[in-house]
């Protein structure tokens, strides 16, 4: 019996847990973005463990903060989880300006952040260190392939932004991809704005008179911003245009059929396994379809097991980072791979136009084509 209970005890001692905090905006402006990708994540390592959630025999245990969508407690949350629940890795977080404030902290500590679902192009550019990966798509990213499907000669072009990290970002890496197309003005409201009045006569006087085709390309997230177009933008001929964005969000789109952008996901559009596997789960788990931030949670999960699994369990942060500079990896999207200079991952997205179709309560985009990482040039902006 002593035997027994000693080999037991060995056993245990030689498996540990490897411990895996998720900070994210569990409460705050982005909650639903939030809960997609903690679903996302536990989603992407249970498939990824194929349902064992272990990796060489080490049991994945996920801790998790709420970032509430403020980088001072953002930050403090980090670092207690590094700290107090010796956290090995960290996710998240939701919000680009809690991101930046946790940048620094993954530094301190000498650990791994795996950036999802952030977008401030800062996060992989002058705000980087060599601790920071991201499965996320970067402004850039977003930017580039709706130039790709908007930047046509004799195009307009007027922006409206939220006044933050993500749309200033959004917006100067916008503006940096377009070729052909003239911008002519950039509107910067409150996150929060309910009354598009004064910025939207400031994008219809921008626009009006200009020959040709008139867009107003927004970059948002939460609220409805689309609020602009009760104020009647097609009588001087403009046109709305948008990236992709959550299911709740792009009811709105209905009203736009024909509206073109580039989406980061959405669940119709990739055809491989993964993401197979995760419709048609998520159906069953949650009898919806998975999501914008679900895709990319469910990314984050998958990477960091492909990483754990290639160490062979082991958590050292220089061996993580040599084994993920580099690393290709499948997930809902099809390939990604982290771009050794920056981490970021290199990914695909896909020029839509939407379709309005009585199945469905929002806006379809459907897919006009893929827009391959190959084909964006995405400007690497650290100083390493």
């Amino acid at each position: 019996m002593a035997a027994v209970a000693a080999l037991c005890c060995t056993a245990s001692l030689q498996a540990k847990d490897i411990k895996i905090a998720h900070v994210y905006d569990k409460t705050g402006p982005l909650e639903a973005y939030a809960k997609q990708t903690q679903i996302g994540l536990l989603m992407g390592l249970d498939y990824a463990t194929g349902g064992t959630m272990t990796v060489n025999g080490n049991k994945l245990v996920v801790i998790e903060k709420d970032s509430q969508g403020k980088p001072d407690v953002g930050k403090s949350q980090l670092a207690s989880a590094f700290a107090d629940d010796k956290a090995d890795i960290a996710v998240g977080p939701t919000s680009s300006g809690v991101a930046l404030a946790m940048l620094p902290v993954a530094e301190e500590y000498k650990k791994v952040l795996l950036v999802e679902p952030a977008v401030a192009d800062a996060i992989t550019g002058d705000k980087w260190n060599r601790y920071i990966f991201r499965t996320g798509r970067n402004s850039s990213q977003d930017a580039i392939s709706n130039a790709v499907a908007l930047d046509k000669a004799g195009v307009t072009i007027a922006t409206m932004a939220q006044d933050t990290a993500f749309g200033r970002d959004g917006v100067k890496a916008f503006k940096g991809a377009l070729k052909n197309a003239k911008l002519v003005h950039e509107e910067y409201l409150p996150g929060n704005t309910t009354d598009f009045t004064a910025g939207a006569q400031r994008l219809f006087d921008s626009l009006k008179d200009k020959p040709g085709r008139k867009v107003i390309f927004i970059i948002w997230a939460g609220g409805n911003p689309f609020k602009i177009a009760d104020l009647d933008p097609k009588r001087y001929g403009i046109e709305i245009a948008t990236g992709g964005n959550i299911l709740p969000a792009m009811t709105a789109y209905k009203n736009f059929p024909g509206m073109e952008g580039a989406a980061y996901y959405y669940f119709g559009i990739p055809k491989n396994p993964v993401n197979n596997w995760l419709v048609a789960e998520h159906y069953k788990r949650y009898k919806s379809p998975p999501d914008f931030f679900t895709a990319g949670g469910m990314s984050a999960g998958i990477a960091l097991v492909e990483a754990l699994k290639k160490t062979g369990g082991n958590t050292d942060s220089e061996k993580l980072i040599s084994t993920m500079e580099g690393m290709s990896f499948e997930t809902p999207k099809g390939k990604m791979t982290f771009r050794k200079e920056d981490h970021q991952a290199m990914q695909s997205m896909y020029h839509f136009k939407i379709k309005v179709d009585p199945a469905f309560t929002w806006g379809v985009p459907e897919l006009v084509r893929e827009i391959k990482p190959e084909e964006m040039n995405v400007p690497i902006t650290n100083k390493r």
